[in-house]
């Protein structure tokens, strides 16, 4: 696994050959053995309750197994008090596909690829972008679930204009941009909109 965090030309190289070196791992006894005497140090250092409030701001779209997504929810769950905000942010289902259409980057060589990721979650590195999990908002709903932790709500993060002001090069200054966030900010809870935001959140309390 690489020892260090590159310059950004070589940033997605990087994070290609550490999640490869994780799938390698946990494809083996040993690296799962590895994998569970992590998880018990942890325990170990961060005792039960510990957190006010848990943010994983990441890793369930870094693990591309469903398994493995409702650990980390889990261990969230453990290390926040009750009652405190357990808040899990995830790469939208729906978010490549459009991301890419709207900058005119699809091709007949990634389609097909862009396509397969719609349908099952999982990315393949070969769209340009890293080994990656992309939820629907009934998946994150799910996981929490699985957890034990109670439904959360799901929220909407960019709303669904987003590809426009990345197509367009809108600045946070330009009146287009405020409309946006507050066009978000009105449609952020509606299931019939949000899938439409790249990214979602969903926020549960212990």
């Amino acid at each position: 696994m690489p020892h260090h965090r590159p310059a950004e030309p070589d940033i997605q190289r990087y994070y290609t050959e550490v999640f490869a070196e994780a799938d390698r791992r946990h494809a083996t006894p040993r690296g799962r053995l590895e994998a569970r005497r992590t998880r018990d140090l942890l325990a170990r250092l961060l005792p039960d309750g510990s957190a006010d409030a848990t943010l994983l701001l990441g890793p369930l779209y870094h693990l591309t197994g469903a398994a493995d997504r409702v650990a980390a929810l889990r261990e969230a769950a453990r290390l926040t008090r009750p009652g405190g905000p357990v808040v899990a942010a995830v790469i939208s289902r729906n978010a490549p596909l459009i991301d890419l259409t709207a900058k005119g980057r699809v091709d007949p060589g990634n389609r097909p690829l862009l396509r397969a990721a719609y349908a099952s979650g999982v990315n393949d590195p070969e769209t340009g972008f890293t080994t990656a999990y992309f939820h629907g908002p009934e998946q994150v709903v799910a996981e929490f679930r699985a957890a034990g932790l109670p439904a959360p709500a799901v929220y909407g993060v960019e709303g669904p204009l987003w590809p426009l002001l990345n197509a367009l090069g809108t600045g946070p200054e330009e009146p287009l941009f405020a409309d946006a966030v507050v066009c978000a900010e009105t449609v952020e809870q509606d299931p019939a909109v949000f899938g439409t935001s790249a990214h979602l959140l969903g926020v549960a309390f212990s």
